[in-house]
């Protein structure tokens, strides 16, 4: 495998190929791409993530690309809700498994109202490509599950590349590299 600086270099390239953004080649299918990383380079993947948001958004590209971070996310519409600052009581009061289970109720993450899948949904316009980060950061209150297979059957238009620190092994995602999800994911390595 490349190093985590050559793999990173190949990004730009990949989304700039106009059969990346028609998604040719995938059956017509919507692309959903995972980018993983070993954990410890947390800090540079963001860094080039915000490098090349910039680069690409200031250039004259067809297209931009817009970031959601899952992490912000939930602790914007915890806020907006009213519920961000019970949400410690709870866990100083309840644990952290009752918090996780209130704020996924609240989130409704197991329905079609889910309010993490209809932020990105609304905030992506067309000519996009989607960013997803903070799947580290989320966790244990939102696995990347969720999030994927709720947003394949909405967001159809623009390709989704998930910034994943952990293993894809082309079935299923493991956080961390210990955390093992054992879902089967309809998505393509962003590189090799």
């Amino acid at each position: 495998m490349d190093s985590i600086d050559e793999r990173l270099n190949q990004i730009e390239n990949t989304i700039k190929k106009d059969s990346f953004r028609q998604n040719k080649g995938l059956g017509n299918e919507v692309g959903y791409y995972i980018f993983d990383y070993e954990p410890q380079y947390e800090i540079r993947v963001r860094e080039h993530i915000e490098h090349l948001k910039n680069k690409i958004n200031k250039s004259s590209y067809p297209f931009k690309v817009i970031e959601f971070d899952i992490y912000n996310i939930i602790i914007e519409i915890l806020k907006e809700k009213g519920y961000l600052e019970k949400s410690f009581k709870f866990e100083e009061k309840k644990g952290r498994e009752f918090t996780k289970r209130a704020i996924n109720k609240l989130l409704k993450l197991g329905s079609e109202t889910n309010l993490i899948v209809n932020n990105i949904k609304d905030n992506t316009p067309k000519n996009s490509v989607v960013f997803l980060t903070g799947i580290g950061k989320s966790y244990p209150l939102l696995r990347s599950h969720n999030v994927l297979n709720n947003l394949h059957q909405v967001l159809d238009e623009v390709p989704v590349v998930m910034f994943f620190p952990g293993e894809y092994s082309g079935n299923d995602l493991i956080l961390f590299g210990t955390i093992h999800d054992n879902n089967y994911y309809r998505a393509f390595p962003l590189v090799e």
